[in-house]
């Protein structure tokens, strides 16, 4: 059975993104429906995948990661508004059959992603 998996790294202070709220949304045209909402755990992953079995079936999807709460709750100082607030990463699942992991390597100024393993 699929699944899809994310972990957050914070680059700026080489540790993992604990206690980062996440959401995902299943986009259908222009519309977005929330599908789940979770937090990272201390070791910047979520405690079980965020989609798995039935529920998992292929199209775009949306992840997005609170990251400026996240790095505003570290005490890091950023202007306002912040340049790194709300990360939303759109993907494609094509085989739901697949492990799909999402991850996010983000800072105050800064984020990437690829498909993981």
């Amino acid at each position: 059975m699929g699944k899809l998996t994310t972990h957050v790294l914070d680059t700026a202070h080489g540790r993992p993104g604990a206690g980062i709220a996440v959401e995902l949304f299943k986009l259908e045209g222009d519309a977005r429906r929330s599908l789940a909402r979770t937090v990272t755990n201390d070791d910047g992953r979520c405690d079980k995948p965020i989609l798995e079995g039935d529920a998992m079936v292929p199209g775009e999807y949306e992840l997005v990661f609170n990251a400026g709460d996240y790095f505003a709750a570290a005490g890091v100082s950023v202007p306002e508004p912040r340049f790194v607030d709300r990360v939303a990463l759109r993907f494609g699942i094509a085989d739901a059959a697949a492990h799909y992991h999402v991850p996010l390597l983000v800072s105050p100024w800064a984020y990437s992603t690829y498909r993981g393993s």
